[in-house]
């Protein structure tokens, strides 16, 4: 399988997108945002993702990011989008001017979890390596594209056969910036067996 740019398809396009085979370029709306229900209590289903679907039970994506974030929650980076209720992303989310939180979100069944661990305010690009093994899946990113540390493993409950995955971009207040994917490229699967 091959990352193909053409076969992609968008799931609430944004209204300022450029869309090339080397680089595609968002820039969020304000009050968009996956999440739902746990904590907060709220429900939201509003973030523009560009997605392609796949049967592969074994892959690896993976994908550049350069963010000009500015307001606590602007995100961007990788999904695995099902359905309202069922989908994983992994992102860094802009908090204030002295740190950010490097995380990932894996929501089942219409109940979202957040892990994250706290990383520098500068940094402005990130990579992330996203692995399929089945319903089984395993986030990983980079700071040179290069060295990539396990973020997290987690299981999709609905998320064993038909996937859709690909690139993501919200700002849940009242914000906008510029975000930037490149490199995009499947591979087989770099998350081995365990054994």
């Amino acid at each position: 399988m091959k990352f193909d740019i053409n076969a992609c398809e968008w799931v609430r396009k944004p209204k300022e997108v450029t869309v090339s085979n080397e680089k595609i370029t968002v820039t969020t709306e304000p009050n968009t945002d996956l999440w739902q229900r746990t904590y907060y209590g709220f429900r939201n289903d509003s973030a523009p993702l560009l997605l392609m679907k796949t049967s592969e039970k074994y892959f690896s994506f993976t994908v550049k990011t350069e963010f000009e974030s500015k307001r606590r929650f602007d995100q961007c980076g990788v999904a695995v989008y099902l359905d309202c209720d069922n989908w994983l992303k992994a992102s860094v989310e802009y908090e204030n001017g002295d740190f950010q939180r490097l995380g990932s979100v894996v929501t089942n069944d219409g109940y979202s979890d957040w892990a994250t661990t706290d990383i520098p305010a500068n940094i402005k690009t990130v990579w992330y390596r996203l692995s399929r093994r089945g319903s089984d899946y395993c986030i990983e990113s980079s700071l040179d594209g290069i060295n990539y540390k396990q973020m997290r493993i987690c299981h999709l409950v609905r998320g064993a056969e038909k996937i859709a995955f690909g690139i993501y971009a919200c700002s849940p207040e009242n914000s906008s910036f510029k975000a930037t994917f490149g490199e995009m490229q499947v591979t087989e699967c770099m998350w081995k067996e365990h054994k």
